[in-house]
């Protein structure tokens, strides 16, 4: 589909700026913004929390709302506070997460499907495989020697595909030949995961060079070194997306020295919501984020990828649905089209289909008495056949 002209995009951040009209000017006059607002991000390390502390001050002084940036390490737990418990009203989650969120893969298999939307970008933050200074791991492919060991980053089902599935999938190994050559070490968090590798824990990890963490490891003794990614590799890259589907070939740009220039790749970072979130709600955060850009966008590096302009481009390849504050935002600032209608609608009926075959298999566990459990067999079986045949949400490219 062809991209709203990045020209018109600018001359509407040109206006508001000419009008002086902030977020909150422009928010709609009888809206009354929540008391307290919670905010789900990744833990204290990550980029996602720091940057989403640099516009949440300016959130608050411009609407009156209290704002609390809450870190949670643990994917599925920041999924269940966001859908099923509530105590969060948003959540900074990657695209590649959603999509494992929605079709119930690994740790999320067990958990109750429940449907949700994109709200805003957040950005788009490079991933990479990291080893220490002086490995002698020199790339990807010295894996295949065997006897080395691999960061299993448990507290992500999306991570520990990338490790188990996606990695060996790149390689062209086998499941059988993977297990046979490498040895995957468990970490109970995304600090502890990146500092494997300069603890001496491990020999490759997979890090955001983003990440508050991989500036600490930079400055630990031998330093740390990043395996490349090349776009060229074709046949690796096919494998690696049959799996990790969300994922984009890309150049690092920005985050630690060490990373910039390595070809690696891209995952986004949304703000979620669920579907039900309330729509004047969305469609006002959404036309916050916008107007406001100018006012917060030097708060963190990251807080750059939050422009309309980012967005934008992001929807032109993300298959996750968007929220209807949101859509009813975009198409008010002739930011979204009647193909958007077309994609994001077939994306919300994706989505109902697979929620609905997860409930499926949720009900007939508990009718034959089978433990629903994410490393039951009996389950994951039944949830295999309920699932079986329905497309998988890939990026648009």
């Amino acid at each position: 589909m062809p991209r709203t002209p990045k020209k018109m995009l600018r001359l509407l951040g040109t206006v508001s700026i000419a009008l002086g009209l902030s977020g909150a000017a422009l928010a709609e006059d009888d809206f009354e913004w929540p008391r307290l607002m919670v905010i789900g991000t990744p833990g204290t390390a990550s980029g996602s929390f720091a940057s989403t502390n640099g516009w949440a001050p300016v959130l608050q002084s411009e609407t009156g709302t209290t704002v609390r940036v809450v870190p949670e390490d643990s994917e599925p737990m920041r999924h269940r506070r966001l859908t099923d418990r509530r105590d969060i009203a948003i959540a900074s989650v990657s695209g590649a997460e959603m999509r494992s969120q929605i079709e119930g893969t690994g740790g999320y298999a067990s958990m109750n499907p429940v449907s949700q939307r994109i709200m805003w970008h957040h950005n788009d933050t490079p991933w990479g495989f990291v080893v220490s200074g002086n490995s002698d791991i020199q790339s990807l492919d010295d894996l295949k020697k065997g006897g080395y060991r691999v960061t299993n980053g448990i507290f992500s089902p999306t991570i520990v595909e990338t490790m188990t599935v996606g990695l060996p999938d790149y390689l062209g190994l086998s499941q059988e030949e993977a297990q046979e050559l490498i040895t995957f070490v468990p970490a109970s968090s995304y600090s502890e995961s990146c500092r494997s590798v300069v603890e001496g824990k491990s020999d490759v990890t997979y890090c955001s060079p983003i990440s508050s963490v991989l500036s600490e490891m930079e400055g630990a003794p031998g330093g740390i070194r990043w395996l490349p990614m090349p776009a060229s590799n074709t046949e690796g890259w096919s494998r690696l997306l049959a799996t990790r589907s969300m994922l984009v070939p890309a150049e690092i740009s920005m985050g630690v020295k060490t990373a910039r220039g390595l070809e690696s790749a891209t995952s986004n970072f949304v703000y979620a919501v669920p579907t039900d979130a309330d729509t004047d709600f969305v469609y006002n955060m959404s036309k916050w984020m916008h107007t406001s850009h100018d006012a917060y966008k030097g708060t963190h590096p990251l807080a750059t990828r939050m422009s309309l302009e980012e967005f934008r481009n992001y929807l032109d390849n993300t298959p996750i649905p968007v929220h209807e504050g949101t859509v009813r935002y975009l198409r008010e600032i002739d930011a979204w089209t009647d193909e958007d209608d077309a994609w994001n609608n077939a994306a919300i009926e994706l989505e109902a289909a697979w929620i609905a075959a997860r409930q499926a298999a949720l009900d007939e566990a508990r009718e034959k008495r089978v433990e629903i459990s994410f490393e039951n067999p009996e389950f994951l079986t039944i949830l295999e056949t309920k699932t079986e045949g329905l497309p998988i949400f890939r990026s648009r490219l």
